[in-house]
């Protein structure tokens, strides 16, 4: 049995590896989740110091009962990854008002390792593994102390466990290198379980403004050639035709003909890695004319779109025409999609474009008078615009008159309409902060814009951005040089250099793990493989790398064992100790593994008179030198003296 204070100590490792595990998904848990857990762990501690009895099972069932209508009520549902993280939490914390045996603190034990996996279902970043790995290192320390009841200072376990887990990784990384990688992500959660931010297949006022405070990366682009210049780097996403008078969306009819490209000028090649969105878009420079077919397809209005939404880090490379025309013939029936407007719908902006449309010469001189509006007149370009009416627009022109990019690109694309121009909304990014660590550049969701798409005669689809008659700094600066009065600049540290710089190396680090870890597929397995010499690597190539490799490693590793448990030498005083006790154990005098030195020597006494003396010598002379605090070399050369001319 064990003592009151070792099992406290026990439990004590328990519940700290426990609570350790927890901590990643402390931002995905509802409070009172983590209140309760948290609440339970204290009181079973309180009550294993003071001695207190544990919940009856009638109780702790009723406490399970509650929990669980607690996470339905919460989450909606016990299946999902959030309700089920949080179920597993609180069954964790109720399994503790039962632990009493060690299979008890084993199973909860594991429990954190599952805990530990599955944080990584909300993300792969360095932040989560630099949190998961000690976690890992505490949960095994703790395994060790309750298989070895609780003794040994603190610091031991994790000696033993670290020393383990340092030779177990050689031969995880070449698992990782070398495994045979399969499609898709193992790592993919679906969106809905996760709080996922960014555009969507719909657009109402102020749905984008709400984005300018999220510093989150969207996506990195590395370039192979020059930076676009900023009124170049519109980066596609979703398309919307449809309107309501309020709303903007993608609508459900998709059965279109793409209308024919003609990609002009010198393309630009760059490689995109795209954080998780739960979205089935991919992003791209207008005009895309290269991309992963395998991964995306461009639909009839020029997106990507993948089969399945993008839960996981996906990284794709692209090529784009900055100049290009689109779509010079339009069909009758994408003409009368483009043109269509909400019955009974924002009437003023409807009468306001078609009179201005009667006194321009042409769809494109109109464009024209409706930009200058916007520039001339008193329309203001802002962060935080005034919730709007239910005809938006119309509040929008002849009230308000301050909006965001998605503002003023939703007035200009019905102002067309109403004047008989097909036009759309086109939501993406535009513009990007170049990070001159990494050499790349960084779309933020705060780069989230909208711009409109017109067609126009002899044009095809033409890309035009109200914004850019309101405030061009936007488009050419970025947004923090439109917005410094409203907080921006402080949310994104650029007024502080070194904090921006560390920001930016921060970014690069994250930008090199995912490229190097998280992206790491067949196709950078494959290059591996060519760096080992085979042009042409197949599965049987993997598979032979795979082996050799881990025969290494498992060479390695015996090797490192059998250097570690080697046989000592024993130091000189007991050798020559161990000596003396051969020569007699060959002439029958054989000392037992549990004698000590001193009843040896009394045995021998009695047994050979002869060498009573010697041997009585002999030991005193080692026990001298084995216990005291230090010993002569003169007192060695005695011993072995004796024992030298002891002849039994």
């Amino acid at each position: 049995m064990l003592e009151p204070h070792e099992k406290f100590r026990r439990l004590s490792w328990t519940i700290a590896a426990l609570v350790a595990a927890l901590v990643p998904h402390v931002a995905h848990l509802r409070i009172w989740v983590t209140g309760l857990v948290l609440a339970i762990c204290a009181w079973r501690l309180l009550a294993e110091r003071r001695g207190w009895r544990l919940p009856g099972a009638v109780l702790r069932a009723s406490i399970a009962l509650g929990a669980t209508a607690g996470v339905i009520a919460s989450y909606s549902t016990i299946t999902g990854l959030d309700g089920g993280t949080a179920l597993l939490a609180l069954m964790a914390a109720l399994k503790l008002l039962e632990t009493r045996a060690p299979r008890d603190h084993v199973v909860l034990i594991f429990i954190g390792w599952f805990l530990c996996l599955s944080a990584f279902l909300y993300a792969q970043d360095i932040l989560t593994v630099a949190c998961v790995v000690p976690t890992v290192w505490l949960l095994a320390a703790a395994l060790l102390q309750v298989a070895r009841h609780g003794q040994g200072p603190a610091p031991a376990p994790f000696r033993a466990t670290g020393a383990m887990l340092l030779k177990a990784l050689p031969l995880a990384l070449v698992l990782f290198l070398f495994f045979p990688r399969i499609a898709g992500s193992f790592w993919g959660a679906p969106a809905s379980e996760r709080a996922l931010t960014g555009l969507t297949d719909e657009m109402s006022p102020g749905d984008i403004s709400d984005l300018t405070l999220n510093d989150t990366v969207a996506f990195r682009v590395r370039f192979r050639g020059p930076l676009p210049p900023p009124a170049q780097r519109y980066w596609r996403g979703p398309v919307l035709t449809e309107f309501d008078g309020y709303t903007w969306s993608r609508g459900e009819s998709q059965f279109y003909f793409r209308p024919r490209v003609r990609h002009l000028g010198i393309p630009v090649d760059y490689t995109v890695t795209l954080e998780p969105t739960g979205q089935r878009m991919l992003f791209a420079l207008d005009m895309v004319q290269q991309w992963p077919a395998a991964m995306a397809q461009q639909t009839w209005d020029y997106q990507l779109r993948t089969r399945s939404p993008v839960n996981s880090v996906l990284q794709y490379d692209a090529r784009s025409y900055p100049r290009y025309q689109a779509g010079v013939q339009i069909s009758p029936a994408l003409r009368h999609l483009h043109l269509q407007l909400a019955t009974g719908r924002n009437p003023r902006t409807i009468q306001l474009a078609r009179s201005m449309r009667a006194t321009a010469g042409s769809d494109r001189e109109f464009t024209r008078s409706v930009l200058a509006m916007f520039h001339d007149q008193e329309f203001y370009y802002t962060l935080t615009p005034p919730c709007l009416e239910r005809d938006s627009v119309d509040d929008f022109l002849f009230n308000t008159r301050q909006g965001f990019c998605g503002h003023f690109a939703s007035a200009f694309t019905m102002m067309m309409r109403a004047a008989g121009i097909p036009a759309r909304v086109v939501g993406g990014y535009q513009g990007g902060d170049w990070n001159p660590i990494g050499g790349y550049l960084i779309l933020r969701q705060s780069h989230a814009h909208a711009w409109s798409e017109v067609w126009l005669p002899d044009s095809g689809w033409t890309r035009i951005d109200p914004t850019a008659a309101v405030a061009p700094e936007r488009i050419e600066r970025g947004l923090e040089a439109t917005l410094s009065g409203d907080g921006l600049l402080q949310g994104l540290g650029r007024d502080f250099g070194l904090l921006w710089q560390a920001g930016m190396i921060w970014d690069n680090v994250n930008a090199r793990w995912n490229d190097w870890v998280v992206q790491f597929n067949r196709l950078r397995q494959e290059e591996l493989l060519r760096a080992f010499g085979f042009d042409e690597p197949d599965w049987q190539d993997l598979a032979l790398v795979l082996g050799v490799g881990l025969a290494v490693m498992l060479a390695l590793l015996s090797g490192w064992l059998a250097w570690e448990y080697r046989p000592r030498r024993a130091d000189p005083v007991t050798a020559s100790y161990r000596r003396f006790a051969r020569r007699l154990a060959r002439r029958g005098v054989e000392r037992a593994p549990h004698e000590a030195p001193r009843d040896f020597a009394i045995r021998v006494r009695r047994l050979r008179p002869d060498l009573g003396s010697a041997a009585s010598a002999i030991t005193e002379l080692y026990l001298r030198l084995r216990y005291m605090p230090a010993h002569s070399s003169r007192a060695l050369t005695l011993l072995r003296g004796l024992v030298r001319r002891c002849h039994p």
